[in-house]
């Protein structure tokens, strides 16, 4: 999902899920401004506030370690002072850091043994010296490890795994060849059923702490929910074989002596490194992967330099519809030429008989974004065909389409299932991206409006509700918290509201709209946890109940997990 939310329209998520071993492009937490005050809490409670936090057997911890204090900060000095003075105001500095960091109990290059408590949401293991916290990377709760300490902060500091002198149970050996170098799998090394209990506690931990709010337990027995008081967080949905789910590839393409590569960036640089296989990517993508390379290093076809801005192919982007088979490939360019384009074309058409798509997108702007602005077929159609269930969606070049669909399936039948439909409601879905939530809904409603920001997004939107023959559904693009106020003085009122926002969160002009049309029930769908327990909790101020919440694990071995959760008015 790049940058964007698939299957929500651009500007969305992340991805989490976007291109996890590709191109190694993370989510980052975006922080709202309401999300200050659970990170400025954890600063100032430190290690106390994690050690409050281990509570359980896979300790999961807090996970919004400031992320400010990861960056450097710079002093605007002026340059202008005589070599002299700039000489003994360093040696000032040097001496003030050196008696800042002198209490504490490890210093860098140290070496320690450790006890691993918790683990953090980028999947660090949590370990104390002295009450001192260290962050080690490859670390499993319940171990015991020698680390080297690599870096400290005023309040914790980061260390290398050298020895686990006592592995966890949960403990696997990654089956990924590259999974040290890659980086875009964090948690390989753990075994799925501990994942999936992890990602629910991690839910769980911040449900409680950010949202203020009371967890029961489930043991995935039935529960009577009219009979519980708290929130009742549900075992996260798994997948039955979590592996080779990812249904596109995103691959960046540089040059070695060897020739063309493409594969993934190394940890902490540009450098691309070569890769045949990734074992979470449906292997139909590594295929048509491979065969682009081949090609292109026996036509000479040359790769794009980020320094220089040279060369010509910068990205290869295959998509695979699961249901249809249909494949596509988009072959990312600096620049509308393509030597060769025929005996290229006709070599994938020979090989890969599966693509029903070959288009060319340009890019010739300095930048990492991968799309550029102009799209054209250079053979086959313009889209390929897929199902998420029963509803049939158009995917285009750089239209955004979930990456799992397996799950989707799973997410999205959740999301039905607690807006408790009868045929009778009016549904609104705020964030509906190209409609797919919307149209799900739109089979069990009497009228569904999505709502969403991007114009191309509700382009597709609507061009899925013509090829499914949707007619009870409706969409128009704006800011939620402006188009459902201007629908509620046309006399739109919904019955059930259903949000998908980005990792953000809800725009505070939107959860105060949705608290002013007063649903009967709200269905948040989540990518992020911190903001969801947030949001929640202004809800909950506002005169909802929590109800339920159902993790589920749209991106095995990743840190990323999504939830659904269920809101009904108490009044």
């Amino acid at each position: 999902m790049t940058n964007n939310r698939s299957g929500r329209g651009k500007s969305r998520r992340n991805a989490a899920a976007a291109t996890p071993v590709q191109g190694n492009q993370h989510q980052n937490t975006m922080k709202a401004t309401r999300e200050s005050e659970p990170e400025q809490s954890q600063v100032r409670a430190g290690n106390g506030l994690l050690q409050a936090e281990i509570k359980h057997k896979n300790g999961n911890v807090n996970e919004n370690v400031n992320d400010s204090d990861r960056k450097k900060r710079k002093n605007g000095r002026d340059t202008r002072r005589s070599s002299n003075g700039r000489r003994s105001h360093d040696a000032s500095n040097r001496n003030r850091s050196s008696v800042e960091r002198s209490d504490l109990p490890v210093q860098k290059n140290d070496e320690a043994v450790i006890d691993i408590i918790g683990m953090n949401h980028d999947g660090e293991g949590v370990g104390r010296v002295e009450g001192f916290t260290l962050f080690v990377p490859g670390a499993l709760p319940g171990e015991k490890v020698r680390v080297k300490v690599l870096k400290t902060k005023k309040q914790y500091g980061y260390a290398k795994l050298l020895d686990i002198a006592q592995a966890s149970p949960d403990r696997i050996a990654a089956p990924c060849a590259i999974y040290d170098q890659c980086g875009g799998c964090q948690i390989q090394h753990m075994s799925y059923e501990a994942q999936l209990s992890w990602k629910r506690q991690h839910v769980v931990d911040v449900l409680e702490r950010i949202g203020k709010l009371s967890v029961t337990s489930d043991d995935g027995t039935s529960v009577d929910l009219s009979s519980v008081h708290g929130v009742v967080v549900h075992p996260t949905l798994g997948m039955s074989e979590p592996w080779r789910y990812r249904n596109k590839a995103q691959v960046p393409i540089g040059v070695t002596e060897g020739g063309l590569v493409g594969g993934f960036y190394a940890r902490g640089s540009h450098r691309i490194v070569d890769m045949n296989t990734c074992l979470i990517q449906d292997e139909r993508n590594d295929e048509v992967v491979a065969r682009v390379k081949e090609i292109g290093r026996m036509l000479g076809i040359s790769a794009y330099n980020e320094e220089t801005g040279r060369g010509l192919l910068r990205h290869v982007v295959v998509k695979t519809a699961f249901r249809t088979g249909e494949m596509m490939l988009v072959l990312v360019t600096n620049g509308r030429d393509i030597p060769h384009a025929d005996a290229w074309i006709g070599s994938i058409r020979e090989h890969i008989p599966h693509v029903a798509s070959i288009c060319q997108n340009v890019n010739t702007k300095r930048t990492n974004v991968i799309f550029g602005d102009e799209t054209r077929v250079l053979w086959g159609r313009d889209v390929i065909y897929d199902y998420i269930g029963n509803v049939q969606f158009a995917i285009s070049a750089r239209s955004f389409y979930q990456v799992n669909p397996v799950q989707t399936e799973v997410l999205y039948g959740k999301t039905v299932e607690y807006a408790g439909l009868t045929g009778k409601e009016t549904v609104i879905d705020a964030y509906c991206g190209i409609g797919t939530i919307s149209l799900f809904l739109a089979q069990h409603a009497d009228q569904v409006y999505g709502v969403e920001i991007v114009k191309e997004a509700i382009d597709d939107a609507r061009s899925n509700a013509l090829l499914n023959e949707m007619r009870n559904v409706k969409f128009e693009v704006g800011a939620s918290e402006d188009v459902i106020p201007a629908w509620k003085e046309q006399g739109i009122t919904a019955d059930v509201i259903v949000v998908d926002p980005p990792r953000k969160g809800c725009d505070p002009r939107l959860l105060d709209t949705i608290l002013e049309m007063k649903p009967e029930r709200v269905v948040y769908v989540s990518c992020n946890p911190s903001t969801l327990a947030r949001d929640l909790k202004i809800l909950e101020d506002g005169g909802y109940k929590t109800v339920e919440v159902q993790p589920v694990d749209m991106f095995p071995h990743t840190v990323h997990v999504e939830s659904v959760a269920l809101l009904v008015r108490k009044d």
